[in-house]
């Protein structure tokens, strides 16, 4: 039987970690340069990671844009443990330590739908069944060299007392 799943901020990143699961994701993560650009800014943290039996299965690392936004840099699920609520644990994870310091809004960029990929099109209705909004999808070489870009964003009403979220 296996035990449960705990998701933590991790007090200092693992750049070893997110290199491995990338490595072990290609259909999502095919570019060497990205994957190591990825690597290393997880060495710094919040990072967020999913552990089960002492094997960590799970990361999503943050990268804060001001007080009040914050975007997933990274999220990744070990291949074998996809459909099992790792993903969806670490994002609620991440929203809920956001919410605590203020934040507003949480924001992702991921693949735009207008270059098929039946891999991002998993991540698209990902993303969209956490409530999170599609805002707008950049033109391949606006953000990213070769591919479209998509903006999607989260309004996380804040919990810190007395504080009016978006103020």
């Amino acid at each position: 039987m296996a035990g449960a799943l705990q998701v933590q901020r991790a007090t200092t990143g693992d750049p070893e970690v997110v290199e491995e699961l990338l490595r072990g994701l290609p259909e999502w993560f095919g570019h060497e340069a990205a994957i190591l650009a990825y690597a290393e800014r997880a060495g710094h943290p919040p990072t967020f990671t999913a552990v089960e039996d002492g094997r960590r299965l799970g990361v999503l690392v943050l990268r804060a844009h001001s007080a009040v936004t914050a975007e997933m840099d990274v999220l990744a699920v070990h291949r074998d443990h996809h459909r099992r609520g790792i993903g969806s644990a670490l994002v609620a994870a991440v929203e809920a330590d956001l919410r605590g310091r203020g934040a507003d809004y949480l924001q992702v960029k991921t693949l735009g739908s207008s270059r098929p990929s039946p891999e991002y099109e998993l991540t698209r209705r990902f993303y969209l069944a956490l409530g999170y909004t599609p805002i707008e999808e950049f033109a391949a070489g606006t953000l990213w060299d070769d591919d479209p870009c998509l903006l999607l964003v989260k309004h996380l009403p804040c919990n810190v007392g007395g504080r009016v979220p978006g103020r």
